[in-house]
């Protein structure tokens, strides 16, 4: 007998969480509208829009509108490699998760921890 899989929706989303995903994942608008009389068109609007963080539209290439700052702090956070914490959950530096810990929980790596027992005196 197979087992039966059912779909579950977790009902704790709130709108930080929401907002949280859009700006992690992205959200691209691309329309094109056009008022047609008779067959004529008369009037076109083509409108692009996309709604995502720095570092999303950064990984993605997306254009950003000219005179916008690139030396900015947003920004090279954003440039900066960044991996998910096995622990958490919470997107880090990953030089900083594989040699340090992540900053929000604590968690450490297998690397780390052979990084702080190298670096303790032996015992004389």
């Amino acid at each position: 007998m197979a087992a039966r899989l059912e779909p579950t929706r977790e009902r704790g989303s709130t709108l930080a969480d929401v907002v949280e995903l859009i700006l992690d994942k992205g959200l691209v608008i691309n329309a094109d509208i056009t008022v047609s009389v008779a067959g004529v068109e008369l009037l076109g609007i083509k409108i692009k829009a996309a709604l995502a963080s720095f570092e999303t539209a950064a990984r993605f290439g997306l254009e950003f509108p000219s005179g916008v700052n690139r030396e900015t702090a947003a920004w090279r956070e954003a440039e900066t490699v960044k991996e998910m914490c096995p622990q958490c959950g919470k997107r880090v530096n990953v030089y900083e998760l594989l040699n340090d810990q992540c900053p929000w929980c604590g968690w450490e790596s297998a690397r780390a921890r052979q990084n702080k027992l190298q670096a303790m005196p032996l015992p004389r």
